[in-house]
């Protein structure tokens, strides 16, 4: 039997009780031996819950106990996270974890601390909730060089972009909705804002290139500025809004950036809507591919938790490999990056046009009906130091969002 220690019991750290009580008996099969939580920590009393008689309110009671060999940290935020995984780590007790935030900001520093000590640290709940995604990397795919990820890496927004461009909706009004339906959090901006996104991108990109990538060198920026009349443009268009985070690789550079951007019908990436998430690979060798599911939700990511549990399970004593190291690729200036442009601008189409293409060059402008005082166009391929030049020169841009070529 293999005890676990469960730290937090909010969502997730309630899913991952739920699942390895409901998958008992398949999961001893998966891991070769049962798995028993013997611990719950939380400074809150649960009077009459399944884990009431487990409970504790102090950390050192873990630590304290050596049949304890793995930890689950579902707590969120960096401390005290931090300091409790890495004490846990140093102790001998492998740690799993679904804490994006700390594994983006301390995920290289745990990787080594758990190498030093023969234990794991593992964290495939961290970066699409019950997508697999860190494995894949980790193994599948060790054969390819992967030169591009782009996802779709937040269900908040993407529920709140697919609501807006289905019914031509405030932001404002679909954010309050996905709030009362539990989708977005009271206090929102890590999603609304790109910084989820952000910090998976990092992630997925330190495991892809082996290198170290810093989330807070890659350019972020939010859907909050989205209104209901850039889906009227986009569905002219024949496209969708999403927020998407992006990192490519060429040689010993790479570009990340998350940023909404329009998506047209001829990519996977079009049909991912509502609360599901979507992560696009290209390797040299595989070409192209998609891993698609739940990104988040108490169950999907604690099914992925779990599933590092089993992991740690069978490979007591050994760490298993994590490509991810402290080399540092040079970052690509985002003002040399290349994108094609959608832009709203004030104005009347016929009178303003010439000016337009003066300013911006060849275009594709598009008018939709009732919105009689503005109007749009798409540019042809610029980068986005060229775009914000230009841009400068017209106060009359409402605003813009790229188009994913």
């Amino acid at each position: 039997m293999i005890q676990i220690a469960v730290l937090g019991y909010g969502t997730v750290g309630s899913g991952v009780v739920e699942v390895l009580d409901t998958n008992k008996e398949s999961i001893k099969k998966r891991a070769g031996e049962e798995i028993h939580i013997k611990y719950v920590l939380d400074l809150r009393d649960f009077p009459g819950s399944p884990i009431e008689k487990i409970l504790v309110h102090d950390f050192e009671t873990i630590m304290k106990d050596p049949e304890v060999k793995i930890v689950v940290e579902v707590m969120g935020g960096v401390e005290p996270a931090y300091t409790f995984s890495k004490r846990a780590l140093e102790a001998g007790k492998s740690v799993c974890t679904s804490n994006k935030e700390l594994v983006a900001r301390h995920g290289l520093e745990l990787i080594e601390i758990a190498k030093a000590h023969k234990v794991n640290y593992m964290f495939e709940a961290s970066c699409g909730g019950g997508i697999p995604i860190i494995r894949p990397l980790n193994s599948s795919l060790t054969a390819d060089e992967i030169d591009e990820i782009t996802g779709i890496l937040n269900g908040t927004t993407n529920y709140i972009l697919t609501e807006m461009g289905d019914r031509y909706a405030d932001f404002e009004a679909v954010l309050k909705e996905a709030q009362e339906k539990g989708y977005a959090e009271r206090n929102p901006e890590a999603d609304v804002e790109g910084f989820d996104a952000c910090r998976k991108i990092a992630i997925l990109s330190s495991l892809a290139y082996g290198a170290h990538v810093n989330y807070e060198s890659i350019y972020t920026e939010g859907i909050t500025k989205i209104t209901a009349e850039d889906m009227k443009y986009a569905s002219l268009l024949g496209m969708k809004v999403k927020l998407l985070a992006t990192s490519k690789r060429k040689g010993e550079k790479f570009y990340a950036m998350v940023c909404p951007e329009l998506v047209g019908k001829n990519s996977p990436l079009y049909s991912v809507n509502g609360v599901f998430n979507a992560i696009f690979v290209h390797g040299n060798v595989l070409g192209d591919a998609m891993f698609y599911g739940s990104g988040a939700g108490k169950l999907p990511t604690a099914s992925a938790v779990v599933g590092d549990v089993v992991d740690c399970a069978k490979h007591q004593g050994k760490t298993v490999v994590t490509y991810w190291s402290s080399k540092v690729l040079d970052q690509v200036d985002i003002k040399d990056v290349e994108h094609k442009f959608f832009v709203r601008v004030k104005g009347n189409l016929q009178e303003d046009k010439e000016k337009i293409e003066v300013l911006f060059g060849k275009a594709e402008f598009i008018s939709v009906p009732g919105l009689d005082d503005e109007f749009g166009f798409v540019t042809e391929m610029m980068s986005e130091g060229t775009f914000d030049e230009k841009a400068a020169a017209c106060p009359e841009i409402l605003g813009r969002i790229r188009i994913r070529a």
